[in-house]
């Protein structure tokens, strides 16, 4: 199946798997036999019940009764299930924004009513029906015209997501090593550490921009609060590394029976962080430009 790079507002990069038009089909026609079935039902009511009405009573009844089975059955399902149907549940199918959150009723309502006037026979008496097949085959991101309307696409969930690999080195390089061992890590407390934690295990997932950006400002926030400074040119990735992993060394102490290695400061104690990290600022070597 075709796949597509979605980039969230948080900066995060899912290769999302489409669904292919013979899984929608089959999805169409669950669907589609579901509202026949109920139709049936329907009009077998209204055949006992509306016995004494006259025709064209019964004849907007029926109208209306097709409206609400045809147009409002995926409009509500969807709605209410975040981008589902009947149909679309059986084959692991649903409907997402463009940018891979969760549809809301406006979503919802956009595809359904395009679906009832265009790709089904609808109002048009079947001059635009199969208009929707037509335009996801030949669609680059597989969309019919509720998609391009509604800003949404179909998801395969039973294919699952891949996240893009890490761009960036996941140790200390050997020449940083006597910088590490020297540092003053006093004043690198426990809320700026989760911060960098935070950001070293959610960056494998994340865009390269907002990678580098998010990473730019906690290399300037570790910076301001250790000494000596970096030696020039350390990219930020690298620096936050070294130096958690620094800070990890000395808290775990030296192994049993060996020297502590030179520069080794042991643990001052700390203390759990009480809220949530502390944004950086985003100045210092590492800001961009302005």
């Amino acid at each position: 199946m075709a796949e597509r790079a979605v980039v969230s507002g948080e900066g995060v990069a899912l290769d999302l798997s489409r669904a292919g038009i013979g899984s929608r089909l089959v999805a169409a026609v669950l669907d589609l036999v579901l509202q026949l079935i109920v139709l049936w039902i329907v009009l077998i009511v209204d055949g006992v019940t509306a016995g004494g009405s006259d025709d064209a009573s019964v004849t907007a009844l029926v109208i209306v009764e097709l409206v609400l089975i045809f147009g409002g059955y995926p409009i509500v399902c969807e709605w209410l299930s975040r981008g589902r149907t009947l149909g679309k549940l059986a084959l692991g199918l649903r409907v997402v924004r463009d940018d891979g959150g969760p549809i809301a009723f406006r979503h919802a309502l956009v595809r359904g009513l395009s679906s009832l006037v265009l790709e089904k026979p609808g109002i048009t008496g079947g001059l635009t029906a199969g208009v929707g097949l037509i335009t996801a085959i030949f669609s680059e991101q597989d969309k019919r015209i509720g998609d391009m309307l509604a800003g949404t696409f179909v998801l395969n969930e039973r294919s699952g997501t891949s996240r893009r690999p890490p761009t960036y080195y996941w140790g200390t390089p050997p020449q940083l090593l006597p910088w590490t061992a020297s540092l003053d890590l006093s004043r690198f407390d426990d809320r700026l550490a989760l911060s960098v934690r935070q950001l070293l295990t959610r960056a494998p997932s994340m865009t390269g921009d907002a990678q580098f950006a998010l990473a730019s400002q906690l290399a300037n926030a570790v910076c301001a609060v250790i000494a000596p400074p970096p030696p020039p040119g350390v990219p930020p990735f690298v620096l936050l590394h070294a130096v958690l992993d620094e800070r990890r060394r000395r808290a775990a102490g030296p192994p049993p029976g060996y020297p502590p290695p030179p520069g080794y400061q042991p643990p001052t104690g700390h203390q759990p962080p009480s809220g949530p990290p502390t944004p950086p600022t985003p100045s210092g070597p590492y800001a961009p430009p302005s």
